[in-house]
């Protein structure tokens, strides 16, 4: 969410030359150089990419108490205390968080709960100021209006003082980046610089996690990107990065989410203003926006059932996402959701790639959490909620939780997800930013689970033997890569592994999408490989269910279904090759109990019939994309 004071293009790109000479060093005196990169990456880094503290102004007014230096301990491994009193700790340290601070009104909430009541004149802020003072229901009554006015455009004239807010903004973000500095621990903990862009018009979500390669050297010469209210083109976005690359010469990324509630605006077919998407425009959103946020806490944008209806798992996080926009301003239409989730967006990038010869959705996935709470958890067992008003307790999981209004969501609606998996060579600001420009990266909801995926023409039966993943960098592509060809059918190697602490594997499936000769796009789910397959066979497309082990009443579920690793070479046997295609795949864990039983089980929680109580957790790979040669 946003306070949009509206910041200019020249404002945010002006050089703060003084905050530039404030340098602090990281926790363990190293600098990325120190660290020793492998030749191939060799691991996985888990982290969250989208990570909101009290600087935030929703956050704040929704009570949130924990900074940006309760959010690095946290991820890191140490116990903090919540915002509601409750301990919290992970109960294994992340590799990498960027906190994600909305740029819009950086810090304004607070500066109005903490502003003497004498001085505030504005009718609308003196009562939000005593709002908010009233207490937790007051706090999350000021947030609601303060968000449904951002979504129409019609926030008080007094939160658009330009000046105040870049006073503000400069002193909050160069303060913000030393903080990040000095937790970032090159070799063991990456601690990245970056921002929330949060352009909602009408209640659309547009919204953009900002992300720096760069330490505060760089990023203290720029201010957070504000587009302000109202409708702006998001090209304005690119035009800050671009203008940060050269002014600083260091790099950006953008990361789109929560595209499932953006009304179909966020994988448009068309440029801005509607007429055909030039091949400039697609050029120029692949390059800034090369990873899309496909889960996380506000549902899952991966598939819809509308879309896909022969997928029997597309379901998964679209109870109370599909039926609006963010603040629910305006209801979806069946038109909007082509738009809206991330496996048509590869196929609509197919088509405009035939049409203009660039693709501007040829993006990797990631998950991350967008807790607003300062704890970057995706834990079912250890949720702390979407932000502070609705941490662990007995009627979050039923109560009205929309954003903007409390009409049509319920707390039991909201995930426990997700995080990034990164397959990079070193834990390091580099190793990990550009490993996520290569796409090299995976989406999961929550569980941590093991994903290998590479392409290639001559994969044979002994592919996963030995130094296999060596051998399959030297004669493929990993995840996030580019076949050409044809040297016959492509072959795949797919390898899964379990959460080491969590539930075994239902299943592995690839997700093929291309293009025909006609231009028609199509889309088809293998099941590749699956657990007992003496005993589960395949029928038609589909499987024998896995079964399920879950104990409502305990809040448990046994791994005596299920597999703890399933690997396989797959060739695609209906190959074409003179079809454009992608390839991406999705592992599915065996049912697991949700949060609500466990709120149901610490805190007696009632729950609403219908709530849905058991899940298959899963994770995405980045695609590989198949191009025909000439």
């Amino acid at each position: 969410m946003k306070l949009p004071m509206k910041t200019s293009l020249g404002l945010s790109i002006a050089l703060l030359a003084l905050a530039a000479c404030q340098r602090t060093g990281s926790m363990n005196g190293k600098t990325d150089a120190d660290v020793k990169l492998t030749a191939y990456p060799e691991r996985v880094y888990w982290g969250d990419t989208h990570l909101h503290t009290s600087n935030s102004v929703d956050a704040f007014a929704f009570g949130a108490k924990l900074g940006p230096e309760d959010a690095l301990r946290f991820a890191r491994g140490e116990e903090v205390t919540a915002t509601g009193g409750l301990k919290a700790k992970l109960d294994r340290p992340l590799d990498f968080l960027v906190i994600a601070d909305h740029s819009g009104g950086l810090g304004a909430t607070q500066a109005l709960y903490d502003a003497p009541r004498l001085f505030i004149r504005d009718p609308t802020l003196l009562r939000w100021h005593d709002t908010m003072h009233e207490g937790p229901q007051g706090r999350l009554k000021v947030t609601a209006e303060l968000i449904d006015l951002a979504g129409r455009n019609a926030l008080p004239e007094a939160l658009r003082d330009v000046e105040a807010q870049k006073k503000r903004t400069t002193k909050i973000w160069t303060t913000h980046s030393s903080i990040v500095e000095r937790y970032n621990e090159p070799g063991k903990f990456s601690a990245f610089i970056g921002f929330e862009y949060t352009l909602m018009p009408r209640g659309d979500n547009l919204h953009r996690v900002v992300m720096f390669r760069d330490g505060k050297e760089r990023t203290d010469k720029v201010l957070p990107y504000d587009p302000g209210q109202g409708d702006t083109p998001v090209s304005q976005l690119w035009d800050y990065m671009d203008a940060y690359t050269k002014a600083t010469g260091g790099q950006v990324l953008a990361i789109p989410h929560n595209s499932n509630v953006s009304n179909g605006l966020m994988f448009e077919m068309v440029g801005p203003g509607g007429g055909p998407m030039t091949a400039a425009y697609a050029r120029r959103r692949a390059a800034h926006e090369p990873l899309v946020e496909a889960t996380q806490i506000k549902g899952d944008s991966e598939a819809h059932p509308f879309l896909s209806p022969n997928d029997e798992f597309a379901d998964f996080g679209k109870a109370g996402w599909d039926i609006g926009n963010l603040t629910m301003q305006r209801k979806s239409t069946p038109d909007m959701q082509a738009g809206n989730y991330v496996r048509e967006a590869l196929k609509r990038g197919l088509a405009i790639e035939a049409r203009t010869g660039v693709n501007p959705y040829k993006f990797g996935l990631i998950g991350s959490t967008d807790s607003h709470t300062g704890l970057a958890t995706g834990d079912e067992n250890n949720f702390f909620g979407k932000h502070s008003g609705v941490e662990p307790g007995p009627a979050r999981a039923s109560a009205p939780q929309n954003l903007g209004n409390t009409q049509g969501r319920f707390g039991w609606q909201y995930l426990a997800g997700g995080y990034a998996g990164v397959w990079a060579r070193g834990n390091s600001r580099s190793a990990i930013f550009d490993a996520m420009l290569r796409k090299e990266t995976y989406a999961t909801t929550g569980p941590r689970m093991t994903v290998r995926f590479f392409g290639g023409w001559d994969f044979g039966k002994d592919a996963l033997k030995g130094d296999w993943v060596k051998a399959a960098y030297a004669a493929g592509v990993p995840m996030g890569g580019d076949l050409t060809g044809p040297k016959g059918a492509p072959k795949f190697i797919v390898s899964a592994l379990k959460d080491p602490i969590g539930a075994n594997l239902d299943r592995v499936q690839i997700v093929k999408g291309w293009i025909d000769a006609g231009g028609k796009l199509h889309e088809k789910i293998f099941n590749v490989v699956w657990s007992s397959p003496e005993t589960r066979k395949a029928i038609g497309d589909r499987l024998t269910p896995v079964g399920d082990t879950v104990d409502i009443a305990t809040a448990s579920y046994r791994n005596t279904i299920g597999a703890p690793q399933l690997a396989t070479v797959w060739t695609d046997s209906e190959f074409n090759p003179a079809q454009k295609a992608f390839y991406y795949v999705r592992v599915l864990e065996i049912p697991t109990p949700r949060w609500v039983l466990f709120d149901v089980l610490r805190y007696k929680a009632k729950l609403l019939p219908g709530t849905r109580l058991k899940d298959q957790e899963r994770a995405y790979s980045s695609p590989i994309w198949y191009h025909p040669k000439g």
